[in-house]
């Protein structure tokens, strides 16, 4: 049946940042489709909050706190997952800082504020995940990282956000870099890069953001929770055992129209 390559029931989670926008997004489609989903933020009380929230119609989903932008934070959060966990399904790096303004006004404690978050924390939780990884991969099957980047790491927006474009172009390259690496163990990973997403950083629902939209998305809207959520689950099933190191625009045609 070709519905059972798209199964990802009873396989297990880690969604960074998995609280807000296109973290909770992708934690709720993996949570409905049956697979045991862990979101980390900074705040306990705050994912263990949405945690119940994405469980109250049905699956699993334990919220964790973490740190990303310490440099401890990777090594506590996989910690706390292998004291659960023997193995790890689906690594989601989604977490992420930015950082916008002229080019006059971009200090060293904000580049590294952003740069820990996007790049480092991701590149972290790989390498320390790896026996999680390595142990869902020798059953038979395959573990899947996702890296969340951004149509922002793929051209120069209008607006100025040097090292937020810096770390998700350099997020793309990474997820190249260990898909070459790691495909041997049958550990596969790919990056999506959204375009606007409603979220804390993108406010969809504003007037900016619309006209934005309608001027140069060919589909004429913003994207849905269905577009990330179908797209994690087609790379993280069998669906999308053969797709390894790619960058899957997700943003309604706009890089393409350009």
């Amino acid at each position: 049946m070709i519905a059972e390559l798209f199964e990802v029931a009873g396989k297990v989670a880690l969604v960074t940042g998995g609280t807000s926008g296109i973290g909770r997004m992708i934690a709720e489609g993996f949570v409905r489709s049956g697979v045991r989903t862990y979101i980390a933020a900074r705040d306990q009380a705050r994912a263990d909050a949405t945690a119940a929230e994405l469980a109250s119609a049905g699956g699993v989903c334990i919220g964790l706190a973490a740190d990303l932008s310490e440099a401890n934070g990777p090594a506590a959060l996989l910690e706390a997952l292998t004291s659960r966990e023997a193995r790890l399904d689906i690594l989601v790096n989604n977490a992420g800082a930015n950082n916008r303004g002229p080019i006059a006004g971009v200090t060293a404690e904000a580049w590294d504020a952003v740069m820990d978050v996007n790049l480092r924390a991701p590149f972290l939780l790989i390498q320390q995940a790896l026996p999680l990884l390595r142990a869902a991969a020798t059953e038979g099957g395959h573990a899947s990282v996702i890296n969340i980047g951004s149509i922002g790491g793929l051209h120069i927006p209008n607006w100025e956000a040097y090292p937020y474009g810096a770390s998700k172009a350099a997020i793309h390259h990474l997820t190249r870099a260990l898909a070459k690496s790691l495909g041997a163990d049958q550990i596969r990973v790919n990056a999506i890069a959204p375009g606007p997403f409603h979220s804390r950083l993108t406010d969809t629902t504003s007037e900016a953001v619309k006209k934005s939209v309608q001027t140069y998305i060919p589909v004429n809207r913003a994207g849905e929770a269905q577009d990330v959520q179908g797209t994690c689950i087609f790379l993280a099933s069998r669906a999308g055992a053969y797709v390894n190191g790619s960058t899957i625009a997700l943003d309604g045609g706009y890089i393409a129209a350009l």
